[in-house]
């Protein structure tokens, strides 16, 4: 009789008597963790608690967990939600939860956490950047331990797609007071460690409902803000996906190269130069006419995208439900501009702070808009702010004369309706109009009154609207789900595997 063995292939067998088994082993198993690179380093780790869109890109989706889901084609499903209903008025919604959730710390999410977060971002002391979306929200009646019904004073059809951004996350209660540093969610990830500076470290929790269907066990988020280390990070395989990179002056060379796959998608992002409107002479509209008249848009698409993005004319970007085409508002024309300028008292040189965030687009573009505005008399003083001090200083402290920001929110017209946002913007027929806009259900009327709100703040140019940004994703070639667009700024890790 022959005796079975169990076979081995020659590597293998050779492994086996180096002493390498465990080696070829684990080389031979799917890889499980991966890099990914962000451009900007979060200040915290609660969406409930900052403006920066960096908090969201680490923790939505994977860490913290909302009642819907938003997806790359912008359709909607739910997530902690398992199903919902809604009354033909549009008012009334009820949301069913799904069963034995748990938050990381072993709470149960019920509908008492959903009644908890929404109030908490509605009340008086909330720092929730989108508040007013929960300050719509007059009722909310707990049926059962797991159904929440939440009644509008104003009917909202952007609902659920809010529902599915990061200020919407359903937060454990204990945990909120440490959440920017120690997050407690229902995701799929925890924070396993945070060196600041450096990179977030989020390790898959074992005791998701899906865990099983996450096939990376460690993710290590990267921050590289300098579009030439992003680059040099990515050839030298440092990193394994890079959403978002500044890397259009390297393209060719990505798409030449098999080791890498590259995306170009869309966006909902709004590259401006932000003004300060109570600042003199920026209060007078003329002034800030003159700022836009003085920027040619496609130069700026070219010298701080890379050629990568569309002009805009107002707040609001191609494709976007109601949209309107604007760019003719105060188009390039740096003669009417000086005559602006002149109409306004204004004497030039008029020397004006230009502060900077170190995102590669607002660096560049900074250059570009600096020698345009000096042609017509106006002296952009450039100085390099890092993220902290453009949050702390700029958008908390409205200490600036202009700045080129990236606003990537998909639903933020509302915010020129914000008492004591950072643009300093106070306008009584916008205020009017938006309240108009949220009290209309009919969506026709509705596309309308948006459309005369995106021409109110082209004609008022509270800002000078450069582009639409298109967005480029670097990947390694064995990275499979990667998006390729992506409405909100998120790196849903779930998607993610190799390949």
């Amino acid at each position: 009789m022959i005796r079975r063995r169990t076979a081995l292939t020659l590597p293998a067998a050779l492994g086996a008597t180096l002493g390498l088994a465990p080696w070829l082993a684990q080389a031979q198993s799917k890889k499980d963790t991966l890099v990914l690179a962000m451009t900007l380093e979060p200040p915290g780790l609660d969406p409930t608690a900052g403006a920066a869109s960096a908090i969201a890109e680490v923790v939505l989706y994977n860490v913290f967990e909302t009642l819907t889901k938003v997806h790359a084609d912008s359709s909607i499903t739910p997530l902690l939600a398992q199903s919902w209903t809604v009354t033909p008025d549009n008012k009334t919604w009820a949301f069913k939860l799904r069963p034995g959730v748990a938050f990381h710390n072993g709470e149960p999410c019920t509908a008492k956490a959903v009644k908890y977060a929404f109030e908490r971002a509605a009340a008086a002391d909330s720092t929730n950047k989108d508040k007013a979306v929960f300050a719509n929200i007059v009722n909310i009646a707990l049926t059962d331990e797991l159904t929440a019904v939440l009644t509008l004073k104003n009917p909202n059809p952007d609902f659920l797609f809010q529902l599915g951004q990061a200020t919407s996350i359903i937060v454990e209660p204990k945990s909120v007071a440490t959440n920017a540093t120690q997050p407690v969610g229902t995701g799929p990830y925890k924070l396993e460690n945070w060196a600041k500076g450096s990179a977030v470290v989020l390790a898959r929790w074992d005791g998701h409902r899906d865990a099983k269907a996450i096939k990376l066990r460690r993710v290590t988020m990267r921050f590289i803000s300098d579009a030439a280390a992003q680059v040099a990070a990515m050839l030298a395989g440092d990193v394994d996906v890079f959403p978002r990179v500044a890397a259009a002056k390297s393209l060719a060379q990505f798409k030449a190269d098999k080791r890498f796959q590259v995306l170009i998608g869309g966006s909902r992002a709004k590259t401006v130069v932000a003004i300060n409107n109570r600042r003199k002479p920026l209060d007078d509209v003329r002034v800030r006419r003159a700022i836009a008249m003085a920027i040619d848009r496609k130069q700026v698409v070219e010298g701080a995208a890379d050629g990568f993005g569309t002009p805009i004319g107002s707040f609001y970007v191609p494709g976007a439900p109601g949209y309107v085409d604007l760019t003719a508002v105060n188009a390039y024309n740096p003669e009417r501009a000086k005559a602006l300028l002149k109409e306004a008292g204004v004497t030039t040189p008029l020397e004006l702070s230009l502060k900077l965030p170190p995102t590669p687009y607002a660096r560049q573009g900074g250059e570009v808009i600096a020698a345009m505005l000096a042609k017509v008399g106006i002296v952009a003083k450039q100085e390099n702010v890092e993220w902290a001090q453009w949050l702390s200083g700029v958008y908390g402290q409205k200490a600036y004369d202009l700045t080129i920001i990236s606003h990537v929110e998909p639903l933020d017209l509302g915010n020129f309706a914000r008492p004591g946002y950072y643009w300093n913007y106070e306008s009584a027929r916008f205020n009017d109009l938006w309240n108009r806009i949220n009290a209309t259900a009919d969506s026709a009327t509705r596309l309308k009154l948006v459309a005369e709100a995106q021409r109110l703040v082209a004609d008022d140019a509270v800002l000078a609207y450069l582009y639409q940004p298109t967005w480029i994703t670097v990947a390694k070639a064995g990275v499979k789900g990667v998006p390729r667009d992506m409405p909100l700024f998120v790196n849903d890790l779930s998607l993610l595997s190799w390949g």
